[in-house]
């Protein structure tokens, strides 16, 4: 068991809370039981090490099967060690180091795609990971996020994902013309969520939402600059009803991948 929370080994998985960390190294934490399940379910084979209390590993007895199915030792550690290399407060007993594994831009528009999120300068860390999850709901089939956006491999991000990090692909690093490029090669129009656009209900009557789309979303303070919103077929914008100023970035990503999904599949 590992029982010094100052040991080389604790501080090393310690220092993935870093991005300097994981772009060196090529890893990633991944905390809590949910979050370990889903690795274990969809991709064990990025699993790296797998560190859990006894007494969580006792109450997560499926978490062990999976473990032991996949190959994977469960190595044991004391509540302190497991505070040391957590990035959360509270990380529920489970920590596990993996691999990990943007997918290349070439490979998700070649897969013949119907449904694209872009993360245009999307910075904050709970909104990328949310809108990451809200993709996988409504059947996305990819999430790309711009090198201007958030690190992909954040704690909070991969936390916000809740475990979705693992079902679709997501390409990182990309430009947000090249993603547009591709994006037509590939026959999808670009659709943009910004204030200044059309009445997301006058959009969905003209029957533009049943076409295979690629959404693109943008900074949670800015929006999209005018370059890109010329960029774009078209801007559309979300009504307001009530008296709200406006919507959180996640939910009018959620909101607009639905729409989408929807007419997709009527």
């Amino acid at each position: 068991m590992l029982d010094n929370p100052r040991s080389p080994r604790v501080r090393a998985v310690a220092k993935l809370a870093k991005k300097g960390a994981r772009s060196e190294t090529g890893l990633f934490l991944l905390e809590g039981p949910q979050a370990v399940v889903e690795a274990l379910t969809f991709a064990p084979h990025l699993v790296i090490d797998l560190f859990a209390t006894p007494t969580a590993l006792e109450r997560h007895a499926d978490i062990a099967r999976r473990a032991s199915d996949a190959g994977i030792d469960v190595e044991f550690v004391t509540e302190p060690v497991l505070d040391s290399m957590a990035d959360t407060v509270t990380p529920q007993g489970f920590i596990a180091v993996c691999r990990q594994f943007p997918t290349a831009l070439k490979d998700i528009f070649a897969a013949g795609p119907r449904l694209v999120a872009v993360l245009e300068e999307v910075r904050d860390p709970g909104n990328a990971g949310t809108i990451i999850r809200a993709a996988d709901a409504a059947g996305a089939d990819a999430v790309i996020l711009t090198g201007r956006s958030v690190d992909l491999y954040n704690p909070k991000v991969v936390r916000s994902t809740t475990g979705s990090l693992f079902h679709l692909p997501v390409a990182v690093e990309a430009t947000l013309d090249d993603v547009l490029r591709r994006a037509r090669e590939a026959g999808l129009q670009a659709l943009a969520a910004d204030i200044k656009g059309d009445d997301l209900l006058d959009v969905r009557t003209a029957g533009l939402l049943a076409k295979p789309t690629a959404w693109v979303f943008g900074n949670e303070a800015r929006g999209l600059t005018d370059d890109d919103l010329a960029a774009v077929d078209r801007a559309v914008s979300l009504p307001i009803y009530g008296q709200a100023e406006s919507l959180n970035l996640a939910t009018a990503a959620s909101v607009c991948l639905y729409e989408s999904a929807f007419a997709l599949r009527s």
